[in-house]
C-alpha cells in the first residue's frame, strides 16, 4: 500500500505521538509499504527522508501540556497539496482533535481515512467547544483507532463517537530488551536505586509525589538512591537535589534504555493526561520492576492474561501509597524479580512486530469501507 500519515505535533521537540508516528512509518516500510509522513517542523529540524514538513509550529496549551501545532491557510494549502500529490491508498491521521494538520486533513479527505486517538481526558474544554465542527468529521472516518480503552472512552463520552478498533501504541522493545545495566545507576541490596525519567517540568509527571515519598522509603531503607533523569529546568533539578535525589539529567535513547535496565524500581507516578503508558512498556521491557499510579491508562497497559498486573500500582496523587509500594518491593527481592519477569512478558505484546500487522489490517478494513460507501477506483491492496 501507499500510506500517508499525518502527525499534528511538531518534530522540533519529539514527544510520545511524534515518536509513535515515526516508528509506525518505519515498521510499515519494513513490511513493504510506501509511507509518507506530513508533520510540522522548522527548516533547521533534521527529519527522515520520508517526512514532508508542513512548516513552523506555535506552542499551544493542550491536554495538560504545551503542544507545538500548525494551522492556518498556509498549513491547509500544504495539506491539500500533500494529499493531491501522494495518491495514497489510505491516509492515517493522528489526534485529529488537536487544532493542527490532522483535523485539516480530515476535512480535506480524498479517499480511505483512518484516525488514531491518543488522548485520555475526563474533562476537555477543547473537545466541548470543537464538538460541532469535529464530530461530523469523526463520523465520516472509515476507521477510528483508540490506543487504549480510556482513549476510546474520551471520544465516546465527549463526542458520542465510538472507536472501531483498540490498538495500543507500538514500542520498539528491542533496544530495551538488549540494554545492559550501567554501574552509575545500578543498585545493590544495601543501596537499591529507584528511578524516574521524563519531561519532569510538567506537574502531571508526578515528580512532586516521588520526592514527597523519599522520607518514608528512607525510614526503612536508609541508603536507597533516588535517580531523577530527563529534560527539566534548573529549578526542578535544584528541588530534586534538596529532596535528596540524585539528578541525572537528559539522556539519549540508548542511555534511557540503560537507565531503565539499571534501576531496581522504575517509578511512573503520573497524575493525569495519559492515554497510554509507553514509558511503562519501555521500563518493563528493560527488566525493571515498575511502580506506577493507578491511572486507567496505566492499569490497561499492565493488565495480563490472568487478570493480574505486571506493575505495582499506587493511588494517584498519594505519596504515602507510592512509598508503601516501593517499600514492599524493596523488602521482597524475590517478589520484585517476579514482577519484573511478568513485566518482560507483558511488554512483548506491545512490540511493533505484533502491533504493525493490526494497524495494517485496519487499513484494509478502511479501504473496504470506503469502497462500499464512497465508490471510486482503488488499487489492489489485498497483499502487502
Amino acid at each position: 500500500m501507499r500510506i500517508g500519515i499525518v502527525c499534528p505535533y511538531s518534530l522540533d521537540r519529539p514527544g510520545g505521538v511524534q515518536l509513535h508516528v515515526l516508528d509506525l512509518a518505519k515498521a510499515l516500510m519494513e513490511r513493504g509499504h510506501e509511507v509518507s509522513v506530513l508533520a510540522p517542523a522548522a527548516k533547521d529540524t533534521a527529519v527522515p527522508a520520508y517526512v514532508s514538513s508542513a512548516g513552523r509550529s506555535v506552542p499551544i496549551r493542550y491536554n495538560g501540556s504545551t503542544a507545538r501545532l500548525t494551522f492556518g491557510l498556509m498549513a491547509a494549502s500544504r495539506v491539500r497539496e500533500w494529499l493531491k500529490l501522494g495518491h495514497f491508498d489510505v491516509v492515517h491521521l493522528h489526534e485529529p482533535g488537536a487544532p493542527s494538520l490532522s483535523v485539516i486533513a480530515m476535512w480535506a479527505r480524498v479517499g480511505p481515512t483512518v484516525a488514531t486517538f491518543h488522548s485520555s481526558q475526563s474533562e476537555s474544554l477543547a473537545m466541548r467547544l470543537g464538538k460541532p465542527w469535529i464530530k461530523p468529521g469523526y463520523e465520516e472516518l472509515d476507521a477510528r483507532i483508540a490506543v487504549s480503552p480510556s482513549a476510546a472512552a474520551t471520544i465516546r463520552d465527549h463526542l458520542r463517537v465510538q472507536a472501531t478498533h483498540i490498538i495500543p501504541n507500538g514500542v520498539d522493545t528491542s533496544r530495551y530488551v538488549r540494554a545492559r545495566a550501567d554501574t552509575r545507576w545500578e543498585g545493590t541490596r544495601e543501596a537499591p536505586t529507584i528511578g524516574i525519567l521524563g519531561r519532569l517540568d510538567e506537574p502531571r509527571k508526578g515528580l512532586e509525589d516521588l520526592l514527597a515519598a523519599i522520607p518514608a522509603v528512607r525510614a526503612r531503607h536508609p541508603h536507597a538512591r533516588f535517580l531523577v533523569a530527563g529534560r527539566f529546568s534548573d529549578r526542578i533539578a535544584a528541588k530534586a537535589a534538596r529532596a535528596g535525589a540524585e539528578v541525572v539529567g537528559e539522556l539519549d535513547e540508548d542511555q534511557k534504555a540503560r537507565f531503565m535496565a539499571s534501576v531496581d524500581i522504575y517509578c511512573a507516578p503520573n497524575t493525569g493526561g495519559e492515554s497510554f503508558g509507553i514509558v511503562l512498556v519501555e521500563a518493563m521491557a528493560a527488566g525493571a520492576a515498575v511502580v506506577a499510579s493507578d491511572l486507567t491508562a496505566f492499569m490497561d497497559v499492565s493488565t495480563i492474561a490472568d487478570g493480574g498486573h505486571a506493575a505495582a500500582h499506587h493511588a494517584v496523587g498519594d505519596p504515602a501509597s507510592l512509598a508503601a509500594r516501593i517499600n514492599e518491593l524493596l523488602d521482597d527481592p524475590a517478589g520484585r524479580e517476579e514482577l519484573a519477569e511478568r513485566g518482560r512478558e507483558c511488554a512483548a505484546a506491545f512490540d511493533w512486530s505484533n502491533v504493525a500487522p493490526r494497524v495494517e489490517e485496519t487499513y484494509r478494513d478502511a479501504i473496504r469501507m470506503d469502497a462500499e460507501f464512497h465508490p471510486h477506483p482503488t488499487k489492489d491492496v489485498s497483499t502487502p
